[in-house]
């Protein structure tokens, strides 16, 4: 693989300094941004409570830094000088992205840039006390403000477009929004039915009752992690009000959650940062600080952690694999068959969207989509946001949060001003189906060697044909090279009916 370094400093004569010269600017804007990753994430796992005021700010001028050096004249002259020229492949896909960055960016006053990272890191505390004490009022001034800012941020980008899709372009800049809409609409129109045939089935899975401590949940989790090889010289496990994954591929960072009663939902959600963080840990780290060292978007990156949730995690080998493990640290003595059906249990009672199967969990996102839409196209007001959550959940999975803090609160993405994002979720979940076929048919005896914990062929596959890219090819042309198709949700519909037709005796 290229060497963006060598790609610009080492390369023949004929490439021109402009290119050096643009990649070292990418480079000062890239650090700047991790740090403030960093910032963010002892803002959710460690910072004292009282810190807020001063990391606000904090975080507010290095955006803003960050942002001046992406869309400054000495950036734009050194774009404008590769116009034209001839460059290697890496090269060219270097330029490619960032020229995209600097002219979305470069239309985005640099103060409004730092206004949106004070307000999201100022919203974080805010929202956190609102879903404590279920109040939602508490939240709706600081929802009201990020929706103002971000539709502000849309129409700097682009005036006359619909301020969702532009959004939905800085989490999935290649697969446009007619897409999410087509794959949203294929999953519900083919979920559906599933889920009321499982629900009208007299097949009864194995269901885990009892109370786990946080220890010992904490314990499995650890041992989930270095099961699957994750690399703890280059990453941590912490806890956080909302699981998520961050970092560089030098220090990926993974969070989860618990809940005394359900210790499969702290698995799963590790199991699911897990995934992300070995994508991040398997970028390219002589790239690190250029495109080619950089995720491909967010639906690939969401294909890596559902990938590991569901077609690992919840799979039949893996309990093979993981029972005694689970059974040691819990002192239960499940088979690897009850834990197997306690993992894949479907029930649309429940509220939780990271809680939720593997089937519902879609219409938990479609829910998110529609509210969202209608929000910054000024359709439904802040207010109303409660009420519209509870009859779309009712209608769509036939029960009613009693609380906004199992409704309309339980998520932290509006609090990080992150409208537009939650497409990626089923989006990645397509694609993970679609991924793990293709390495299915190229890995040989792939289910036998998750049952015996040996995970180096699955990683280097995905290492091979997504990770070691970075941005070197756009979202479709990755999909395309993978899996030797364009995206497609037949996959994930194919997999879904087969494992819970099997599940529920359909």
């Amino acid at each position: 693989m290229t060497n963006p370094d060598s790609a610009g400093s080492d390369a023949d004569a004929s490439t021109p300094t402009a290119y050096d010269d643009l990649l070292e600017r990418y480079r000062r804007a890239t650090y700047l941004s991790d740090a403030n990753g960093v910032l963010s994430w002892d803002q959710e796992v460690m910072m004292p409570e009282g810190g807020t005021p001063a990391r606000s700010k904090q975080r507010g001028a290095v955006s803003a830094v960050a942002h001046d050096v992406l869309v400054d004249e000495e950036t734009a002259d050194a774009l404008d000088a590769l116009d034209g020229v001839d460059l290697t492949d890496d090269e060219a896909a270097v330029v490619r992205e960032i020229r995209r960055e600097h002219e979305r960016k470069a239309r985005v006053p640099t103060e409004l840039v730092e206004e949106i990272s004070t307000a999201t890191s100022e919203a974080h505390p805010v929202w956190n006390e609102a879903k404590a004490a279920d109040d939602f009022d508490a939240f709706a001034p600081t929802l009201a403000e990020l929706l103002d800012l971000k539709r502000r941020y849309a129409e700097h980008i682009d005036p006359d477009a619909d301020p969702y899709a532009t959004l939905f372009a800085e989490y999935e800049p290649y697969l446009d929004l007619s897409t999410a809409e087509r794959v949203l609409e294929e999953l519900r129109d083919g979920l559906v039915p599933l889920i009321d045939a499982i629900g009208a089935s007299d097949t009864e899975l194995y269901a885990l009752e009892g109370t786990f401590p946080e220890d010992d949940q904490f314990a499995v989790t650890e041992a989930a992690l270095e099961t699957l090889g994750y690399d703890f010289e280059h990453g941590r496990l912490d806890t956080a009000p909302h699981p998520f994954s961050t970092g560089t591929q030098f220090d990926a960072r993974v969070t989860t959650r618990f809940d005394e009663s359900e210790p499969l939902d702290s698995l799963a959600s590790t199991i699911h940062e897990f995934g992300h963080a070995t994508y991040t840990l398997g970028l390219p780290r002589d790239a690190y600080g250029s495109p080619l060292g950089e995720h491909r978007g967010l639906s690939v990156h969401e294909s890596q952690s559902r990938l590991f949730e569901n077609h690992v995690g919840r799979s039949k080998p893996f309990w093979e694999l993981f029972v005694d493990r689970f059974n040691d640290h819990h002192d239960t003595e499940l088979t690897p068959q009850q834990a197997y059906e306690a993992a894949n249990r479907v029930y649309d009672d429940n509220l939780i969207r990271v809680e939720a199967d593997e089937l519902t969990y879609h219409l938990h996102i479609v829910l998110r989509f529609e509210i969202e839409r209608e929000l910054l196209a000024g359709d439904l007001d802040v207010e109303e946001v409660p009420a519209a959550w509870n009859d779309r959940m009712e209608s769509y999975l036939g029960v009613r949060p009693e609380t906004d803090a199992e409704g309309c609160l339980q998520d932290i993405h509006w609090s990080h001003g992150s409208f537009g994002y939650f497409p990626t979720y089923s989006l990645g979940s397509v694609l993970a189906a679609q991924l793990y076929a293709a390495a299915d048919e190229a890995i040989d005896g792939l289910e036998s060697q998750i049952a015996a914990g040996e995970f180096d062929a699955l990683h280097e596959w995905l290492t091979e044909n997504i990770h070691q890219h970075g941005r070197r090819y756009t979202t479709g042309d990755v999909i395309e090279r993978a899996t030797g198709e364009p995206l497609t949700a037949d996959y994930f519909l194919e997999y879904a009916e087969a494992k819970f037709g099997e599940l529920y005796d359909l």
